[in-house]
């Protein structure tokens, strides 16, 4: 069994228009590569400041019970 097969015919107008349209679809994607990993590097800072704040918080807290507030007392030898 054949099966006819239809064949595009593309003119030289149009092929410079589609050539020029792909490179615009590729420029935008790049675009959108870049800042979707400028999204990532955003969070990824986000989470570290975060990470970092918890801990200054978390060892002033431990300081501050482990050496208490109070004035220290004189020996009383």
């Amino acid at each position: 069994m054949t099966t006819n097969k239809s064949i595009k015919i593309i003119k030289r107008g149009e092929r410079a228009a589609l050539e020029a349209a792909a490179e615009t679809a590729s420029t935008e994607q790049k675009k959108t590569t870049h800042e979707a990993a400028r999204d990532v590097v955003a969070t990824v800072t986000e989470w570290v400041n975060e990470f970092q704040q918890k801990r200054r918080t978390e060892t002033s807290q431990a300081l501050k019970t482990l050496f208490g507030e109070t004035t220290p007392q004189p020996s009383k030898a």
